[in-house]
């Protein structure tokens, strides 16, 4: 590695920041975002026995879409660079996560590190792919899953609660019982809110399938079309400004899987310095919002197939 590549890396990389932020005190945005979301879920449970159909609707439709925004802007980003230097904050902060997504933040942080490790890999000599998210686990001859079958189905694909849990056990079992606690608050807060008031939680069912249907979205667009052979070019970015302001510079994707631990305040510095790099290796890259990536009629198709029926 040249020197020049190295000084990059160097200021690229995160570092420690003085008092209560890890990193930086920016991620008092993302952090007090995590409680936002929180309470705007608590309200919305207190405020709906005074609420019209409509506006329960409405207010259905408002959570799936923040379960798609958290998953791929701030527990996303508190996956990679958790955001307090006192331990016992960041613990509070994934509960936080973990309640407002009825996700176990633990044990997405350990599926989001398996698909780092695979960067969206294709199918192996064993017949499987790396990355549990991976487009290519469920295409066909060497081409992507097609995208309306990845998004609609990737969700019932995953690994129960328990099997996550004994994987995460096997090399951090401090971790495994965080993440078996997560799993039982879920358990216990959503269980009392069914009994106190069973409509509530069934209406937001559905859309709480939806909300990760739109983060499964994004992923499809985050990698279909990446080379996942070439470690500057394992995602697919965007520079469309609303995106990135609200997702926390999740549109630069391509920079984020070459150097995940660079910080999302620093995700503008890291495209200049690979830009040279990335135009070498041909990083693909999109006009609109990952989830709009559809609308981008200027990108190449990307060849899909299924596997045939048997």
């Amino acid at each position: 590695m040249s020197a020049t590549a190295q000084d990059a890396r160097k200021r690229a990389r995160p570092r420690a920041h003085a008092g209560l932020f890890r990193y930086s005190a920016w991620d008092a945005i993302p952090a007090a975002l995590v409680f936002i979301h929180l309470g705007l879920l608590l309200a919305f449970f207190l405020a709906w026995g005074g609420l019209t159909w409509p506006e329960r609707l409405a207010g259905a439709v408002a959570y799936g879409l923040a379960i798609g925004w958290s998953l791929d802007s701030v527990s996303h980003n508190f996956i990679h660079n958790p955001f307090f230097a006192w331990e016992p904050l960041n613990r509070l902060t994934s509960l936080a996560l973990t309640l407002a997504l009825g996700t176990p933040q633990t044990m997405y942080k350990y599926v989001h590190m398996r698909h780092h490790a695979g960067n969206s890999d294709r199918i192996g000599a064993d017949g499987r792919t790396v990355d549990p998210i991976s487009l290519y686990q469920y295409g066909h001859d060497g081409k992507v899953e097609p995208a309306a079958s990845y998004v609609l189905r990737q969700f019932w694909r995953d690994d129960g609660p328990f099997t996550v849990a004994r994987a995460i056990r096997a090399r951090r079992p401090k971790e495994a019982r965080q993440a078996l606690q997560e799993f039982w608050a879920i358990v216990g807060v959503y269980g009392g809110l069914l009994v106190l008031n069973w409509r509530f939680v069934l209406v937001l069912a559905p859309f709480y399938y939806l909300g990760h249907c739109l983060s499964f979205l994004i992923a499809w667009y985050e990698h279909a079309g990446a080379d996942p052979d070439q470690p500057i070019a394992t995602g697919v970015s965007t520079y469309e400004p609303v995106y990135n302001w609200a997702f926390l510079n999740n549109g630069f994707h391509a920079e984020h899987h070459h150097r995940p631990k660079v910080h999302w305040t620093r995700m503008r510095a890291l495209r200049e310095e690979t830009r040279a790099d990335q135009q070498a290796a041909g990083v693909r890259t999109l006009r609109y919002a990952h989830f709009l990536g559809f609308l981008d009629r200027r990108a190449p198709p990307v060849p899909t197939a299924r596997p045939p029926r048997s």
